[in-house]
């Protein structure tokens, strides 16, 4: 059977998405399967009305759409349609399986990973988990004891997942976001700041953080006693608000709102100090370009999963947390009282790169070719 899997060009399945930290680590597995194997064929499978219907297909890949979404743990009307919508992405994604015939499988998290998962075990297909977390999510948790590997970012996952199927890979990134060596002149030039006086960078997710917006709002007058410069990525419902606010306190030169930043490679350059939200890529990115970091945790997120993996680093000297609720009152008073520290800045540098799995998306790939071994 395996020289049989040798002779013929690879089939790889890469199935979840629903939010970037899903879709990027699953694209950067792809392109690095496809990088070692030319001749793969490679197909995402993907929720309906989700961002990885438009992501996916622009970095070069097919995809299938199932007809699924999650199950609010409040009351809703939505969890009414939730059985039948499961019972229809489960029998499309066998229909998928048995068309395809995918090689293995690798789930990402979200919400078509569960079915597209749970049918490849049922029709004896090998499963890869790739989870970000430090807290995973319940369909890994259930889909683990019938996986072939597991790939994690965390260390002690063994309270979660079969020890021996455990491989600590970390998260795989995108190559050009964390491309930062000696760009921070030029980083600086592109958002219209001085590479002489520090930069605080802020991103709350591509749709931003209220919370965090909201923060940096009730203290934005601080920046008018300071030489400190802000990159502050609002996302599109809050941009008008702060451009409103930093023209009223007459701060254009040194705060710069954007809805999106394209260019992380250079916002990451130029940042002395990074305010950003918990999730498992944004942390992987950050301990490789090695920056100092006020993670404010998104408090809704499952099962509490960002605080967790802040609470990680924070243990190690690497990191600094502050809650969603105390924003307004502690963020940019901790932000700059970090900025004034220049030793423990260092250290922090120092301490988050020991968190930096540079070739993830490699040994994720390595572990993939071990079960049919095309390697």
């Amino acid at each position: 059977m395996k020289e049989t899997q040798k002779s013929k060009s690879p089939r790889l399945i890469v199935s979840g998405g629903g939010t970037g930290g899903h879709i990027f680590p699953a694209i950067a597995i792809a392109d690095a399967f496809k990088r070692r194997h030319t001749d793969a064929e490679i197909l995402f499978v993907g929720a309906k009305g989700r961002m990885e219907m438009d992501r996916v297909p622009k970095a070069g890949y097919p995809i299938e759409g199932l007809w699924i979404s999650g199950f609010k743990r409040e009351l809703s009307l939505d969890n009414l349609s939730f059985p039948f919508k499961l019972i229809s992405s489960l029998c499309k994604a066998k229909r998928i399986l048995k068309k395809f015939k995918p090689d293995v499988v690798v789930g990402v998290g979200g919400f078509a990973s569960g079915p597209t998962m749970r049918k490849a075990t049922s029709l004896g297909i090998p499963v890869v988990i790739q989870e970000q977390n430090s807290f995973p999510g319940v369909t890994n948790k259930i889909v683990a004891p019938k996986a072939a590997k597991i790939c994690v970012a965390y260390d002690n996952m063994e309270r979660w997942f079969p020890k021996d199927k455990i491989v600590l890979t970390g998260n795989p990134l995108r190559n050009n976001v964390v491309t930062v060596e000696g760009k921070r002149e030029e980083g600086a030039k592109f958002f219209g700041l001085d590479p002489q006086k520090p930069i605080i960078l802020l991103v709350g997710g591509s749709q931003g953080a209220l919370g965090i917006n909201k923060g940096i709002s009730a203290k934005l007058s601080m920046f008018k006693d300071v030489d400190y410069q802000l990159i502050w990525q609002t996302g599109k419902f809050y941009i008008e608000q702060a451009q409103k606010e930093i023209k009223e306190l007459g701060l254009e030169d040194k705060v710069k709102p954007t809805v999106f930043i394209d260019r992380m490679d250079l916002a990451y350059a130029c940042a002395n100090v990074v305010i950003s939200r918990a999730g498992a890529m944004s942390i992987s990115e950050l301990s490789l370009v090695k920056k100092a970091v006020v993670f404010v945790p998104l408090p809704t997120a499952a099962e509490d999963h960002q605080t967790k993996n802040a609470q990680s680093l924070v243990d190690k000297d690497a990191a600094i947390m502050v809650k969603n609720d105390e924003t307004a009152e502690k963020l940019l008073p901790t932000v700059f009282e970090l900025i004034k520290d220049k030793e423990k800045i260092c250290k922090m540098q120092e301490n988050i790169a020991k968190f930096a799995r540079p070739n993830a998306a490699e040994d994720i790939v390595n572990e993939i070719d071990k079960i049919w071994c095309i390697s």
